[in-house]
């Protein structure tokens, strides 16, 4: 069985597990307008991870791996089973279309950049900056 948990690694979120990455983790909807507001200053990324999902846990793993980023974008992580209301409210928001993973770069208070699957990648995330 831990053959299985290893493979396609656990429920657990970033912050329980170790990550480079200082996630602030979104748990309610009001968040995404200090979001909107703060992203004039500093441009947010918002990863959109199903904890149901092993595409989610590799991309999300490859992103933590890859992002070097953490003095020019706030990240966000957002547990989509948990919390579905507000990714919901983020498609209708920043007029996205719903996937997961996801991940949006919000600056200027509009997501001027998304990619799901396996087009996650930090690298791209830099370019856009």
């Amino acid at each position: 069985m831990s053959f299985l948990k290893n493979f396609f690694g656990s429920e657990e979120t970033p912050k329980q597990q170790e990550s480079k990455i200082n996630w602030e983790l979104l748990t309610d909807v009001d968040q995404l307008g200090e979001i909107i507001f703060n992203s004039n200053e500093k441009p947010a990324v918002i990863f959109k991870h199903s904890t149901r999902c092993s595409v989610s846990r590799m991309a999300l793993k490859q992103f933590e791996n890859e992002f070097d980023l953490q003095d020019k974008i706030t990240p966000y992580f957002l547990d989509l089973i948990t919390y579905r209301e507000i990714s919901n409210e983020i498609a209708n928001r920043f007029n996205v279309y719903h996937e997961s993973p996801q991940i949006l770069l919000i600056k200027d208070g509009k997501s001027v950049y998304d990619a799901s699957h396996s087009d996650i990648d930090a690298g791209d995330l830099s370019d856009k900056l």
